[in-house]
């Protein structure tokens, strides 16, 4: 009682258990953190601005498998288009869509 008084915070026992259970639940990754490197990697060109086949050129595959990656992104980070991609980037990081600087894999 004298804490509380003198301006301090009461936590009863069961509320004290309850937050030290909460710090031994798994965090949720964040969308961007669901995908691989090479995923990645398509996601910041795309937000960049380069085409699914200027994409394919720079890391020499073909633009089909850019456009299976691109289509594992869009399910992996649970985006409905190519539009949210870059709107998620956009909002994650002001780097985003910059080509030299990359999205900030926190």
């Amino acid at each position: 009682m004298s804490k509380v008084a003198a301006g301090g915070v009461y936590v009863s026992l069961a509320m004290a258990e309850r937050f030290a259970q909460s710090l031994n639940e798994p965090i949720e990754a964040l969308p961007h953190q669901r995908l691989s490197d090479r995923e990645f990697e398509v996601l910041r060109r795309i937000c960049a601005g380069e085409t699914v086949t200027e994409i394919g050129e720079a890391l020499c595959v073909s633009s089909k498998t850019i456009s299976t990656y691109k289509a594992r992104i869009l399910e992996k980070m649970q985006m409905p288009h190519e539009a949210a991609l870059v709107r998620y980037a956009v909002r994650r990081t002001p780097y985003a869509v910059r080509r030299t600087p990359q999205i900030i894999r926190r």
